[in-house]
């Protein structure tokens, strides 16, 4: 207040200085009001500053982006009544009802975390809960992030500073008590609560047991029943062992598959015991040492023989996650440390930020209850895939889990892309390793549209037709979405003709005569392959039209991630052979598509000539027959949808026609092909195809309308 006197004082003094005339004086009067105005509110300002404690953790100003001081030594105390209202957990909350969504004004997300406070029992002084080092690292991070806002007014979301990652070291009544004492608490909205190890013994329920309203859960435990999707966000566990992983390449892993985790329910480590017997070669099992030490870990028949945990994770190629008595593990993060393909056998576990993380291209999942056939499952990946998948592994690991800080980070993103999805990133960024790089993506991470702008290439597969081919060639250089062809000669003993003997046209046309006759040869990602989309069409697929195939090409771009095409066929179970049958009679179900004449995404000749299971592929080039159907099988088995028959036409001079020409010539086709269908279920372990009933067809394409008002008028019939 001295300096607001001084002001005053300035003023009066000011005043009585000058001798003016009436005017003047009125003048003066009004200006010197104006000062005395100025004066107050400057006083006030200064003296509101004067008296705020910046250890406090309170504003100095409203704009102030730095006054959070998390200074351990200077805690605020708050007495607690434990008899204050609580509310339980709301089960049901979603992000439109319990979500605030109009205090998230600005364009990006804005936290604000409550001052250090350390919450007393007024009754019996018992501490509520005690900030560990794990959680104080999580709000270090966020202080110092872009999230950050030191006003709750423009603050989206609400941290508190109470710690709540581990149930087991704090008391839960007083926890709720606690946060429905926080100033801006307003039943949870808006606030966000960290935990990492809910529940406890003997239920231990997969979420935390304290009254936290309509507050998000950024959960480390949760199943399918407590998680509430696009609400809560799921995180991982953390693990105080982690190392620098070792970067074994997949030669040098000794061991197909590591189990090293110590609390496997025992049901499950019988089991597991008995497949490390059976493969004592390419399995390892170890338990805890007898010295108790937990970073340390010894084979279960050699207990003085102890290895160092978790580097030993680096032996396997892949590492067993199993079903504990929580459903959330460290041992999670400690096997992609280390490079270590997870093996997740937890039934109903929801995995670390599923909502945009594909962990299909970075582990593999195995019902609890077929924890048995896990060693079979595995030898049927391809080294190629493994590589993949460890690639994957390490990058997810550097990316989005290598500390607390990028878990915290990871966590708020992903809730930043649920409140602004206009900003949020597309599935390809969140999982693509490179996503700059000129290489095919998985369609499953393309945008919901795939861009019309690339076209299609055709890829025509020919042995020696050439009459036909230079037809089908003129016939497909007319389509408006085509971008380019690309013929595969398939015969070794007769040269392609020359490329001046080609019929001419407009789009770019190249050929390749293989090395092999194989019909695996359509699939392989020819380098001259620019588009995304391919049609894969045979050299006697002549009677399709313009119109049949640009209509079959915007369909693709509508559903990437399925076989698009014009014949098809259909599976069924016969119950006298019991064995699955192979059917050509035109019905109104399918379940594969041709790939004679169909689209599909170039991804899905990688996944072909790659990483196809067991011995598909070499079978199928063996035999001659059937690659059409593992092409169906490998697409369903990994995207679980069936594929996508366009128009209506169903008679193509196809494999199945009567054609001494044709491959289908012979007798035994059939018979080989149903072959074909019961082999690859056994090999996959499940049957993948999808039976549907459903066609597109253009619209209007049936109605009686001016051909001027429709888009496609060149559909052919049955």
């Amino acid at each position: 207040m001295n300096k607001l006197k001084y002001l005053l004082s300035f003023v009066t003094q000011s005043r009585g200085i000058s001798h003016s005339s009436p005017k003047e004086q009125i003048l003066n009067f009004l200006t010197y009001g104006l000062l005395v105005i100025v004066a107050l509110c400057a006083g006030f300002l200064l003296w509101d500053l004067s008296n705020n404690n910046p250890r406090d953790g309170f504003f100095h100003g409203k704009r102030d982006t730095h006054t959070l001081i998390l200074d351990l030594e200077h805690i605020q105390e708050v007495g607690l009544n434990p008899e204050a209202e609580q509310r339980a957990r709301n089960v049901n909350c979603t992000f439109w009802d319990c979500l605030n969504i109009y205090k998230c004004e600005h364009d990006r997300l804005k936290v604000y975390i409550y001052p250090l406070q350390e919450f007393v029992d007024e009754r019996s002084d018992k501490v509520a809960a005690t900030l560990s080092s794990e959680y104080f690292q999580i709000l270090e991070a966020v202080l110092k992030s872009r999230y950050y806002t030191s006003n709750p007014n423009e603050a989206c979301l609400f941290l508190p500073s109470l710690d709540l990652l581990n149930q087991n070291v704090f008391d839960k009544h007083l926890a709720g008590a606690a946060l429905a004492s926080l100033d801006f608490w307003d039943r949870g909205a808006n606030h966000i609560i960290f935990n990492m190890l809910p529940g406890g013994a003997p239920s231990y329920n997969t979420v935390l047991d304290v009254n936290t309203d309509n507050a998000i859960i950024f959960g480390g435990g949760f199943d399918s029943w407590s998680y509430r999707p696009g609400f809560d966000v799921s995180i991982p566990v953390w693990s105080p062992r982690l190392v620098h992983p070792h970067a074994h390449a997949t030669a040098q892993r000794k061991f197909l598959l590591v189990v090293a985790q110590l609390n496997i329910l025992p049901r499950f480590l019988r089991g597991l015991r008995e497949l490390s017997s059976a493969h004592s070669e390419q399995m390892l099992i170890l338990g805890a040492c007898e010295s108790m030490d937990l970073s340390l870990r010894c084979p279960l028949s050699q207990h003085h023989k102890s290895l160092e945990y978790p580097r030993l994770l680096s032996r396997g190629k892949f590492c067993l996650l199993g079903k504990s008595l929580r459903m959330g593990q460290p041992d999670l993060v400690e096997i992609m440390s280390q490079g270590c393909v997870p093996v997740i056998a937890v039934d109903n576990y929801v995995l670390p930020f599923e909502d945009v993380i594909d962990w299909s291209l970075a582990s593999v999942r195995i019902r609890e209850s077929e924890l048995h056939s896990v060693m079979q499952k595995l030898k049927a990946i391809s080294n190629v895939k493994i590589v993949e998948m460890q690639k994957q592994v390490q990058w997810l690991y550097s990316k989005y889990f290598k500390d607390l800080k990028t878990v915290t980070l990871t966590a708020l993103e992903v809730l930043e892309s649920r409140i602004f999805p206009l900003r949020a990133r597309s599935s390809r960024q969140w999982n693509a390793i490179d996503t700059n790089a000129r290489s095919t993506f998985n369609p499953l991470f393309l945008p919901s549209l795939a861009p019309k702008s690339q076209g299609f290439t055709a890829v025509i597969l020919t042995y020696d037709r050439v009459e036909s081919l230079f037809l089908l060639i003129q016939k497909l250089a007319v389509v408006p979405s085509l971008q380019s062809i690309l013929v595969i000669w398939n015969n070794q003993k007769k040269s392609p003709p020359h490329l001046s003997t080609f019929p001419s046209i407009s789009k770019p046309l190249k050929i390749r005569q293989t090395k092999e006759n194989k019909l695996s040869n359509r699939f392989y990602p020819y380098p001259e392959i620019e588009t995304e989309a391919i049609l894969t069409i045979d050299d006697d697929i002549i009677m399709l039209t313009t119109d049949e195939l640009d209509f079959g090409y915007e369909v693709w771009r509508e559903f990437p991630d399925h076989i698009v095409g014009f014949p098809s066929r259909i599976h069924v179970w016969d119950n006298v052979t019991m064995r699955w049958h192979y059917e050509s009679e035109w019905t109104n179900q399918i379940s594969m598509v041709l790939t004679g004449a169909a689209f599909h995404h170039k991804y899905w000749s990688h996944m072909y000539t790659h990483a196809m299971p067991g011995d598909i592929k070499d079978w199928v080039d063996e035999h001659m027959n059937c690659e059409d159907i593992a092409m169906n099988f490998l697409v369903a088995n990994i995207t679980n949808n069936p594929p996508i028959k366009v128009t209506p036409r169903k008679k193509f001079k196809c494999p199945e026609c009567t054609n001494t020409e044709m491959l289908s010539a012979d007798l035994n086709h059939m018979r080989e092909r149903s072959a074909c269908i019961d082999r690859f279920s056994k090999i996959y372990g499940r049957m993948p195809l999808r039976t549907v009933e459903f066609r597109a067809d253009p619209v209007l394409f049936r109605d009686n309308f001016p051909d001027k008002l429709k888009r496609y008028n060149d559909i052919g019939s049955l």
